[in-house]
């Protein structure tokens, strides 16, 4: 894999950043598209984008800090070390702060909240496949030992020294799950997305589905990660199974609405 795309000193552009800021672009231009076809102002997506970013990268790096808190509890400087301002955080904290922040600039914006979020689900979807395109090159989120013929095996030792990826031993391609249910998830949804549908739907099938994709891919990683329970669920998978019940609940909610989007 290659983390390093140049490395000049001081001056270092990682394979992963440059990913992860390509997602964002992405998820933020489809959304866009998709606002100008329903007669919103891509503009106003634009900047809603900026608001998410900056909420997603701070949610994630909050949850990572709990999720971990005896390590950070015992080691409080490590907070503001080099290795953890890299950390990709925990993406369902990453998701959760995001969808508040939205929130509450649609309400000052007085925009059409669930309209919004149905255009943005394709979006969504896509920026993970591509920001797992950065996990996989930096090596982190990986997999448990595997003898599968698909299993991968990382050889970099910055991989190592920044994630702690393990080299030169087979492991399930977790990044790549991920990567293949986010891009289904993507062409579903934009499908979805062009029928007729209550408003509101698609992103609850989007968090629902990606959430069980998430529970599933969790029992094949083995990167360090937090745990609740008595380590009998990952963190995420607990998040996961909170956000499928809400999702679950709501959507028993919205088949009681008449109202019906036309199909574009």
């Amino acid at each position: 894999m290659c983390p390093k795309l140049l490395d000049l000193g001081p001056i270092t552009i990682h394979t992963y950043g440059l990913l992860l800021a390509a997602a964002f672009i992405a998820g933020i231009w489809i959304t866009s598209r998709n606002a100008r076809r329903a007669g919103i102002n891509p503009d106003a997506i634009w900047n809603l984008g900026l608001v998410i970013i900056f909420a997603a990268l701070v949610g994630a790096k909050v949850v990572l800090l709990f999720s971990s808190f005896q390590y950070y509890s015992e080691n409080f400087r490590e907070i503001f070390s080099l290795s953890t301002l890299r950390s990709p955080g925990v993406y369902y904290g990453g998701l959760l702060l995001a969808l508040g922040a939205a929130a509450l600039y649609v309400a000052k914006k007085r925009l059409p909240a669930l309209a919004i979020a149905d255009l943005a689900a394709p979006g969504i979807a896509l920026g993970q496949a591509i920001g797992r395109l950065g996990c996989l090159s930096a090596g982190c989120c990986y997999g448990k030992p595997s003898r599968l013929p698909w299993a991968i095996t990382f050889k970099n030792p910055y991989s190592y020294e920044n994630v702690g990826v393990p080299l030169n031993v087979p492991l399930h391609p977790t990044q790549v799950y991920d990567l293949l249910g986010a891009l289904c998830l993507f062409v579903f949804l934009s499908w979805r997305l062009s029928k007729k549908h209550v408003t509101g739907r698609i992103i609850l099938e989007y968090l629902a589905l990606y959430s069980i994709l998430r529970f599933v891919v969790e029992f094949f990683r083995d990167d360090d990660r937090g745990f609740v329970l008595y380590g009998l669920l990952s963190t995420a998978q607990f998040i996961a199974i909170l956000t499928i019940l809400g999702s679950a609940a709501a959507y028993c909610l919205f088949f009681r609405r008449p109202a019906e989007v036309p199909q574009n």
